[in-house]
């Protein structure tokens, strides 16, 4: 159920039963009550939605989120590598879902930034990045591509469920989620959903740069994660030194302070998946729309992230199995 935007939380009383309750607006509690109002309107029960989530989704073998606590650090970058390396596998149907509603970056990265999102009998239809990559993005229902998206909540919420239960997505062996950063309406709307489908969410995978102040916020979402009942499959330390593309190089730019992500991983006894040089080139090949991973074969970073990858499946992979 999607609260309405005017709905206040600030003014709710102390003893609230909640907009979604049955007793919403009915109970003692709710007895002069701004809301009052607004949540005796609201339908009341289940989400209608919820069957038809459960029905598109259900051919989708692994779902994945992809989650920062602070913006900047790689998170939508680390998505598009990981979707064109699982994509290489020609024997894999993957599908992304960028969910970074105000700052959508994924159609740049993969190359499809003037696309337009098609409907049919059966559904929207993702935008395909290669025969086997399809991709979702509020950014092919913009009417350009500076326009801005300031939406509140219950908005957003609706769009996401716009997206898990209206996009034709077919049957996909990984549904790959790039996320915003931080805990918002957006992380908690799709866990609510994807909690409810075949198999749930087979797990999240969080992006730190070798800074503290970036430490500081993963360290909030990796306790989003312990309280929603999320399965950690493991951090990644991205920006970890600089590679230089002529000698191959390394030399450390952003030095941790702390022990960087794998100390962090140690300290909550989560697994670190490997640390992804800098390598300039990654940003060119993102703002080209291409895949780093087949230009520059080479790199000590194509060579971590490919690592990365293969850990995952092999975590995602054999837990199914087992």
């Amino acid at each position: 159920m999607t609260v309405p935007d005017e709905y206040n939380k600030e003014k709710e009383p102390e003893n609230c039963p909640g907009p979604e309750s049955e007793n919403a607006g009915k109970s003692d509690a709710c007895n002069g009550c701004a809301n009052q109002s607004i949540c005796e309107s609201l339908p009341k029960g289940p989400d209608p939605d919820i069957p038809l989530i459960q029905d598109n989704l259900s051919q989708i073998q692994h779902k994945v989120l992809v989650l920062s606590g602070k913006g900047g650090v790689g998170k939508s970058t680390f998505t598009s590598m990981l979707s064109w390396a699982l994509a290489s596998d020609e024997a894999l149907e993957v599908g992304v879902m960028d969910l970074d509603i105000c700052g959508p970056s994924l159609p740049k990265m993969l190359g499809t930034e003037n696309e337009i999102i098609h409907q049919s009998n059966s559904g929207w239809s993702p935008v395909y990045v290669d025969d086997n990559l399809g991709l979702i993005s509020i950014q092919f229902m913009l009417p350009d591509s500076d326009a801005a998206i300031i939406w509140r909540g219950s908005k957003k919420n609706s769009l996401i469920k716009n997206f898990l239960k209206d996009v034709n997505w077919g049957p996909l062996d990984y549904l790959v989620i790039d996320t915003p950063p931080g805990t918002t309406d957006e992380h908690l709307t799709i866990n609510n959903y994807l909690s409810k489908t075949n198999g749930g969410i087979d797990g999240a995978v969080l992006i730190t740069t070798p800074q503290e102040v970036s430490l500081l916020d993963v360290r909030k979402e990796l306790n989003f994660c312990l309280k929603a009942g999320i399965k950690i499959l493991g951090l990644i330390e991205n920006m970890s030194g600089f590679v230089c593309p002529n000698c191959k190089g390394e030399s450390k730019i952003f030095k941790p302070t702390t022990g960087g992500g794998k100390a962090l991983a140690k300290e909550f006894g989560i697994k670190f998946l490997g640390s992804i040089p800098l390598d300039p080139r990654i940003g060119k090949a993102c703002d080209q729309g291409q895949s780093f991973l087949d230009m520059y074969e080479d790199s000590p970073a194509t060579d971590a992230i490919l690592d990365i990858v293969n850990q995952l499946r092999d975590d995602v992979e054999g837990t199914t199995e087992s």
